[in-house]
C-alpha cells in the first residue's frame, strides 16, 4: 500500500513537471522549504537549546579519541627518538673502530694484534671493509629514521593544533549556548511581566469604601456644626476684653505694650 502511494506520488510530480516545466519544480522546492522552515520555528526554543547541548557533549568522544591518538603517537615518537639515539650511539662507536683499524692498515705493518689474538694485514683489511660497509648502511638507516621522525613530529604538532582548537571551539560553543540560554530566560521574563495582570477590583473596592466614608464624616461633622451655630439668636457668651492684651502685661510687670504708647501718643 505504501509502495503504491509512493509511485503515484512520484507519477504526479512527474506529470506536474512535464505539464508546467521548471516553474512547478521551483514551487515544489519553495513549498518544501518553507515547510521544512516552519517545522523548525515550530520547534520550542528551549527545546533547541537543550539539542544544541546534546551536540556539544557529543563531540566528547571525538575528542577523547584524538587524544588517545596523540598520546600513542607521542609514545611511539619518544620510542624512536631513544632509537635514533642508541643508534647514534653505535654508529659513533663504529666510527672510532674505524678510524683505528684504517690508522693501523696506514702503519706499513704486516701482523696486527687485537685482544690477545694475531691478524694478517688481509684480515684486518677485510674486515675494515665490511665494518665500513655496515656503518654507511647504519649511517643510512639513521637518516632514514630522521626523517620519519621529522615527519611524525611535525604531524603530531599538527594534530595537537587540531585538537586544540576543536578543545577551543567546544568551549566557545558552550559559552554561545550558556548566553542563548540567559537571553531565553531573559526573553521568558518579559513576556511574564507583559502578561501577568493584577486583579485589583478588591483594591478599587476598598477604595470607594474608603471615599464613601469620608463623604459621611464630612457630612455627619458639617451637621454638627449646624447644630451648634442657630442663626438669628442674640448671643450670650461673654467676648474677650479689648485690653487684655495690656492686662497680661501689667499682670506680668512687662509694662506698657507698644501698641497703648502709640495711642497715648
Amino acid at each position: 500500500m505504501v509502495k503504491r502511494v509512493l509511485l503515484i506520488g512520484g507519477g504526479a510530480v512527474a506529470l506536474v513537471g512535464v505539464c508546467f516545466g521548471g516553474t512547478a519544480i521551483s514551487y515544489f522546492r519553495t513549498s518544501a522549504n518553507y515547510v521544512s522552515e516552519s517545522v523548525q520555528n515550530a520547534v520550542p526554543i528551549e527545546f533547541q537549546i537543550d539539542r544544541a547541548r546534546q551536540m556539544i557533549a557529543d563531540l566528547e568522544p571525538q575528542v577523547r579519541r584524538n587524544r588517545h591518538v596523540i598520546a600513542k603517537e607521542e609514545a611511539e615518537l619518544e620510542h624512536l627518538g631513544k632509537r635514533i639515539e642508541s643508534a647514534d650511539a653505535r654508529a659513533e662507536k663504529d666510527k672510532e673502530n674505524l678510524l683505528r683499524l684504517n690508522a693501523d692498515l696506514t702503519s706499513g705493518d704486516d701482523v696486527f694484534r687485537y685482544a690477545g689474538r694475531s691478524y694478517s694485514r688481509d684480515q684486518v683489511k677485510a674486515d675494515l671493509a665490511n665494518r665500513f660497509k655496515r656503518y654507511k648502511t647504519g649511517e643510512s638507516t639513521i637518516e632514514s629514521l630522521q626523517r620519519v621522525y621529522d615527519a611524525r613530529s611535525r604531524g603530531l604538532e599538527a594534530a595537537r593544533e587540531k585538537l586544540d582548537g576543536l578543545i577551543a571551539a567546544q568551549r566557545q560553543l558552550v559559552v554561545e549556548v550558556e548566553n542563548l540560554e540567559a537571553q531565553r530566560q531573559m526573553v521568558d521574563a518579559a513576556k511574564t511581566s507583559a502578561t501577568y495582570h493584577f486583579d485589583d477590583s478588591k483594591l478599587g473596592r476598598v477604595k470607594e469604601l474608603i471615599a464613601d466614608l469620608q463623604i459621611r464624616l464630612d457630612t455627619e461633622r458639617k451637621m454638627v456644626d449646624a447644630e451648634v451655630y442657630t442663626p438669628g439668636e442674640i448671643p450670650l457668651d461673654e467676648v474677650a476684653p479689648e485690653d487684655v492684651v495690656d492686662q497680661v502685661s501689667e499682670y506680668f510687670g512687662l509694662g506698657k505694650p507698644k501698641s497703648a504708647a502709640l495711642v497715648q501718643q
